[in-house]
């Protein structure tokens, strides 16, 4: 494990991380979807969408928590993003939301590593390096309380996303 509150990006597949808790950029609906949403589904089993259908719906800017089923983490929070139209829409501060109330609920269950995708910069359109600001600003201000998470991983589906986390200032690591 690394230093409290440490922020990690690393390309990788989000489903096969050893963690407590790995984030799904879900629907609002919790349905299995498209990308990291639909891998997520498949790695875990149908029992997740069971599971999802009775935390459902989850508004934009929310999370949910489930168990991970068969997926080495241990816990799925299921986060929605905003869908981008243009920046003036208020999508800033529901992606910060989808954060925070993700961070909430790892940070409720005593939770101590989280993985998040890029949330929103996939089928959602939103700018990856605007998208990566908010993710690692919404983050580091979780973390800094004590008691917090003590790991971030930031599971980055393409070099793109993980260029934009370093310039973000977050530590990279080779490929897990």
């Amino acid at each position: 494990m690394s230093r409290p509150g440490s922020l990690t990006a690393l390309i990788t597949d989000i489903t096969s991380l050893d963690v407590d808790a790995i984030v799904n950029a879900a629907n609002t609906e919790l349905a299995p979807g498209g990308g990291v949403c639909g891998a997520i589904h498949r790695a875990a089993g149908l029992e997740l969408a069971a599971a999802c259908a009775l935390v459902r719906p989850c508004p934009t800017g929310e999370a949910r928590l489930t168990p991970g089923f068969r997926l080495k983490a241990r816990h799925v929070i299921h986060a929605v993003g905003p869908i981008w139209h243009g920046g003036h829409a208020g999508e800033e501060a529901l992606l910060a939301s989808a954060y925070r109330n993700s961070l909430a609920l790892a940070q409720a269950a005593g939770l101590r590593s989280v993985a998040f995708p890029g949330i929103s910069t996939g089928i959602y359109g939103y700018p990856i390096s605007r998208a990566t600001e908010v993710a690692v600003r919404t983050v580091r201000e979780a973390v800094r309380d004590p008691g917090s998470l003590a790991e971030v991983i930031f599971a980055c589906f393409s070099q793109e996303l993980l260029a934009a986390y370093a310039a973000s200032g977050v530590r990279t690591a080779p490929l897990a």
